[in-house]
């Protein structure tokens, strides 16, 4: 987990490293990128159901990510947030299988970045250059 806080830091910091490109921007990439892992973790499980599940969950954190762009910061907290709870879920039950030491890493990651995304907005600071 402490692995997971740095990986929540750094994901927090990550439009100082595409400064070129909008903060929302660079989050949302973010949000659908750790919700694409688990689409290869559905494929390496091989069982069609899974496949589907989690093409369906990670379309849908796609939909925020991009409503996000344009739309409220709080979206984007949300989606990480969001995603940290469905990381606790399969963590839980299990769901896909040969992810045990996954998904307590990934939501530590969701859950410091949505905190750190939150004072940002609430703090009305820019993070970029």
């Amino acid at each position: 987990m402490g692995w997971g806080v740095l990986g929540g830091c750094l994901q927090a910091a990550s439009p100082l490293a595409f400064f070129w490109i909008e903060p929302a921007t660079v989050y949302a990439l973010g949000l659908v990128l750790i919700a694409a892992v688990y689409l290869g973790f559905g494929v390496a499980d091989g069982r069609t159901k899974v496949i589907a599940v989690e093409t369906c969950v990670a379309s849908a954190f796609v939909v925020v990510a991009a409503a996000g762009v344009t739309g409220s910061g709080w979206l984007l907290v949300a989606g990480l947030a969001g995603h940290g709870l469905k990381d606790l879920w399969q963590h839980r039950t299990g769901f896909v299988a040969n992810t045990r030491w996954w998904p307590p890493f990934c939501a530590t990651v969701d859950v410091v970045a949505a905190a750190l995304l939150a004072v940002v907005i609430l703090a009305d600071l820019r993070v970029g250059w």
